[in-house]
């Protein structure tokens, strides 16, 4: 069974870090946000609990209540 997951451009979004779907996929397509301290340029690399993005200067945690259900 596959573990709860929320793609990274979503994320992005929901915390606000962008505020559209085109946004987030330019940002992270240059390069310049971090996934557990590695550079990241899939857009919707799946994102589970605890793990860490950095982008825009903002350190983001994956919690729980944004998880998608599988």
């Amino acid at each position: 069974m596959e573990p709860d997951y929320i793609e990274l451009n979503t994320f992005l979004r929901v915390h606000e870090v962008v505020h559209t779907g085109g946004k987030a996929k330019l940002l992270i397509r240059s390069g310049a946000v971090k996934v557990n301290g590695v550079v990241e340029t899939r857009n919707r690399k799946k994102l589970v609990e605890n793990d860490k993005v950095m982008a825009e200067g903002m350190e983001l945690v994956v919690e729980k209540r944004v998880l998608r259900n599988r």
